[in-house]
């Protein structure tokens, strides 16, 4: 694994100093690609497509950091260091969320291997297009803000402030989720309830979504001070992870999660996504 995203990265760096384009977006869009069909050799080569699961988490820090100092000098001291910092500690934590409950190459989420299933001969064209490519290509365009705030020299406002907040308190959402999501795994068999209604969870049915969604709506705030009509559409990479959790990803654990008895009870009491109070029946 480590092998594999060093090798992707480096393989980025070459890219961006060697062969620079109109536009250094579009540099770093020909790098993630790259960098991807990389990560997606090694998951054909080891047959598990997981490899790629860090991808989400590692390749913005990478973005972050090559712009920052690429730019360094340029835009907002302030804006460009609180956005670094988040991002940074953003990707290390999912990064570890993912790292200790992985259990080696042999291990591959259970949404790969029913693909696998259903696709048979061509879950390599499935595995590339879908699993790979299309996530990058999300992830990316929620990382172009970044491009325009750490080259942004209005001052840190209000705007900037809020959006602290937003990111910070999405951080916060999507650890806390993830540790008790963490612990009531480790509950021995018997002592497991069948679904977890507690903390987060009892407020939300996927808080730890909820706290993703938001570090990216918090992510584009940041670029609220150089938002105008001709750039309207960097507002795209939000509304894509938005439409990313909502239509693909939370109907998906809607459908395997609702085979344990008691969900539908669950579903009717507990808000979707946005932590709200228990509803009554």
């Amino acid at each position: 694994m480590i092998a594999a995203y060093v090798t992707a990265l480096v393989a980025s760096v070459l890219l961006l100093k060697a062969h620079p384009t109109a536009h250094p977006v579009s540099d770093m869009l020909v790098a993630d690609i790259a960098a991807t069909l990389l990560i997606f050799i090694f998951s054909i080569s080891f047959r598990n497509s997981s490899i790629y699961d860090p991808y989400w988490s590692v390749y913005p820090i990478f973005i972050a950091w090559w712009w920052t100092f690429t730019y360094w000098g340029e835009g907002n001291i302030y804006r460009n260091l609180a956005v670094l910092v988040l991002v940074t500690i953003w990707g290390i934590r999912l990064t570890w969320n993912w790292a200790r409950g992985w259990q080696g190459l042999a291990d591959e989420d259970w949404r790969y291997r029913k693909l696998s299933e259903d696709t048979g001969r061509m879950y390599w064209l499935v595995s590339l297009s879908g699993v790979h490519l299309f996530p990058t290509l999300l992830v990316f365009l929620g990382c172009v803000p970044l491009y325009y705030i750490f080259r942004s020299e209005a001052p840190f406002g209000l705007t900037d402030l809020v959006a602290v907040f937003i990111t910070s308190a999405a951080v916060l959402i999507e650890t806390i989720a993830d540790i008790q999501l963490h612990n009531f795994r480790k509950l021995p068999p018997g002592k497991r309830p069948k679904i977890l209604r507690r903390g987060l969870w009892s407020w939300s049915r996927h808080p730890n979504y909820f706290g993703e969604i938001s570090f990216w709506v918090g992510l584009f705030l940041f670029c609220i001070p150089v938002y105008s009509p001709g750039n309207y559409w960097l507002i795209s990479g939000a509304l894509a992870m938005i439409a990313l959790f909502v239509f693909i990803s939370i109907p998906m654990m809607e459908k395997r999660e609702k085979r344990k008895e008691g969900y539908d009870k669950y579903q009717k009491e507990v808000s979707m996504l946005v932590p709200l109070p228990k509803r009554k029946r």
